[in-house]
C-alpha cells in the first residue's frame, strides 16, 4: 500500500484578519501542533506590539517559532528555511499533519519553494550600506543601486529600502546582481497542501487594525517599548508599533503622532502582505468567519 503523504495546512493573510484563531481551531480539531511563519512574534521580548498569541491560547495548542529566539539572535529567512524545514520533518513524523500560521510572506516562500544560493556577505559590507543610508536616505541607495547595479535598478523592487539594500551589498561582494542568483528553481515538497488565506473587506479590516492598535495602547505597549529603547538599533525592532514609538520616546513626535503612525503602516503592512499572498495559486480564500468551511476542508 502507499502511504498518505504528511499535511501541512498553511493559513495566511494580513495582519488583524484573525489568522491565530483560526489556527488554533484548526490545530485543536487535528490535534496538532502549530508552527509559525511570522518573523517577529519569534523574539521572547516582544509581545503586546505583535499581538503574540495569549498565554491561554499558547497553553491550547503547542506552538513553535513563537517568542523562542531572542532579538539578539540573527533570524533571517534563510535560517527559517532550515529551521521550518527541520522542524515540519519532526512534527509531520510525529503526528503526520502540522499546521503553519503567519504573515510573513518571504518566510513561507523560504520553508516551501526555497531560497536562493547567496554567498554569506562580509557583514562589514552590510553595516558600512546601512551607515550610508541613514545619514544619506532613499535618493543615495537609488542613485549607487543605478550606478553599481543598473539590471536591478530596472528590474528590482525599488521602493523597498531593505531590499535594495540587501542587492547593493551582493553586488558589492560578489560583484553579480542579486537577480542573477534568483533562478527561479523550486524546491520539490514530500508533503500535501493545503492552503487557507484569510481575507477581509479593506474598510472592515483596516477597522480591525484601528481597534489593535488602541487595545495594543491600554494593555501597555508603550510601556514594552520603553523598555527596549536602549536596544532600539536591532534590527528586530525595526518594526511598526516599535520604531513609531521610540520616535516618541526621543521627543521626534507626539504619542497621538506615534499611534496615527502605527495605524497608517500597519494598514501599509497589512495591504503588502495581501499582494503577497495573492500572488500565490496555491492559496484558497475565505473569509474568518468561515471557519466551519475550512474545517470541512480538511
Amino acid at each position: 500500500m502507499n502511504q498518505q503523504p504528511h499535511r501541512i495546512i498553511a493559513i495566511a493573510g494580513p495582519t488583524a484578519v484573525g489568522k491565530t484563531s483560526l489556527a488554533i481551531a484548526v490545530a485543536s480539531h487535528l490535534q496538532v501542533p502549530i508552527l509559525s511563519f511570522d518573523s517577529r512574534q519569534c523574539y521572547s521580548e516582544l509581545s503586546i506590539g505583535v499581538a503574540r498569541p495569549s498565554a491561554d491560547q499558547l497553553e491550547q495548542v503547542p506552538h513553535y517559532f513563537i517568542a523562542d529566539h531572542s532579538i539578539a539572535s540573527s533570524v533571517s529567512a534563510a535560517y527559517y528555511e532550515q529551521y521550518a524545514t527541520q522542524k515540519v520533518a519532526e512534527l509531520t513524523a510525529r503526528y503526520g499533519q502540522v499546521v503553519m500560521v503567519g504573515g510573513t510572506g518571504l518566510y513561507w516562500k523560504a520553508f516551501w519553494e526555497g531560497l536562493d544560493a547567496i554567498p554569506d556577505i562580509d557583514p562589514s559590507i552590510r553595516s558600512g550600506i546601512i551607515v550610508h543610508y541613514e545619514q544619506e536616505g532613499m535618493a543615495w541607495l537609488h542613485a549607487t543601486l543605478a550606478s553599481e547595479d543598473p539590471h536591478y535598478a530596472a528590474a528590482g523592487e525599488m521602493h523597498n529600502p531593505q531590499r535594495m539594500m540587501r542587492a547593493l551589498e551582493v553586488m558589492r561582494f560578489t560583484q553579480k546582481s542579486i537577480l542573477s542568483f534568483q533562478q527561479g528553481q523550486v524546491k520539490q515538497q514530500p508533503y500535501e497542501l493545503l492552503a487557507i488565506g484569510l481575507q477581509l473587506p479593506r474598510p472592515e479590516l483596516n477597522q480591525r487594525i484601528e481597534q489593535r492598535v488602541d487595545k495594543m495602547m491600554e494593555e501597555g505597549l508603550l510601556n514594552e517599548v520603553e523598555l527596549l529603547i536602549n536596544k532600539k538599533d536591532l534590527n528586530a525592532l525595526n518594526t511598526v508599533g516599535y520604531k513609531e514609538l521610540f520616535q516618541y520616546l526621543q521627543k521626534e513626535i507626539s504619542l497621538q503622532e506615534a499611534i496615527a503612525l502605527i495605524k497608517q503602516n500597519t494598514r501599509q503592512y497589512a495591504k503588502r502582505q495581501m499582494t503577497w499572498f495573492t500572488k500565490d495559486p496555491l492559496f484558497r480564500w475565505f473569509s474568518p468567519d468561515q471557519g466551519k468551511e475550512v474545517i470541512r476542508l480538511l
